[in-house]
């Protein structure tokens, strides 16, 4: 999140008060198993230490300073904290089981939007979690991105907003499928989301809320 620490209760909290529609968050799997919520696969550019999430247990992950004085936070964490519905995108591909038993025990598929770019992490989640909406995310695609996520049975794709053409939105509209456009940060973004007509997009800023819908 560009105005506060990022991926951390303080950042939730700031677009759950901005507005925004639902508040999108990355998940990793701790060295113990644990849920937590981090966007690089380590620590280093987002915290004081250094070295890969999956190398460190929670209680090590949680004496870093995240920025601001805030800590690395685990889902069921944020869950509690904010209110507002969640995108919860799977970072690692191994996160998808331990996210699908936190839905399942918390009854929260009619919340927890989830997202993800490996397209057998939106596949599991949908087998382990009768109705959760899915997203696929994609940066660079080829052709085959609608049939990629109509085969892994997503709702929505979510696509890098500098590479997105209308042909692709048209191709998604007419399999039933949701667009989403990633990140829109600038007033020239904004207008190429409406340009395209699409569904949604993701911010970094949730002041940019009172010109459109957004995710941040």
């Amino acid at each position: 999140m560009g105005v506060e620490p990022e991926n951390t209760l303080r950042s939730f909290r700031h677009a759950e008060q901005a507005g925004m529609d639902a508040i999108e968050l990355d998940l990793h799997l701790s060295k113990d198993g644990a849920l937590v919520v981090m966007h690089d696969t380590d620590v280093d550019r987002t915290t004081d230490g250094k070295g890969a999430i999956a190398d460190r247990t929670l209680a090590e992950l949680r004496e870093l300073d995240a920025g601001q004085g805030e800590r690395v936070p685990v889902f069921e964490e944020v869950l509690d904290a904010i209110g507002s519905p969640i995108q919860a995108e799977i970072k690692d591909a191994a996160a998808a089981r331990a996210l699908a038993e936190v839905m399942l025990r918390r009854d929260l598929a009619g919340r927890v939007e989830v997202s993800s770019f490996h397209d057998e992490a939106v596949a599991e989640i949908a087998a382990l979690v009768p109705g959760v909406r899915t997203v696929l995310i994609a940066s660079r695609w080829g052709a085959d991105v609608v049939s990629r996520a109509t085969a892994v049975g997503a709702a929505t794709v979510a696509l890098n907003i500098r590479r997105l053409t209308l042909e692709t939105v048209e191709q998604a509209h007419a399999e039933g499928l949701k667009v989403l456009g990633w990140v829109v940060n600038t007033q020239e973004h904004l207008r190429l989301v409406r340009a395209l007509d699409l569904d949604g997009a993701t911010t970094d800023y949730p002041e940019i809320r009172r010109s459109g819908r957004f995710t941040a």
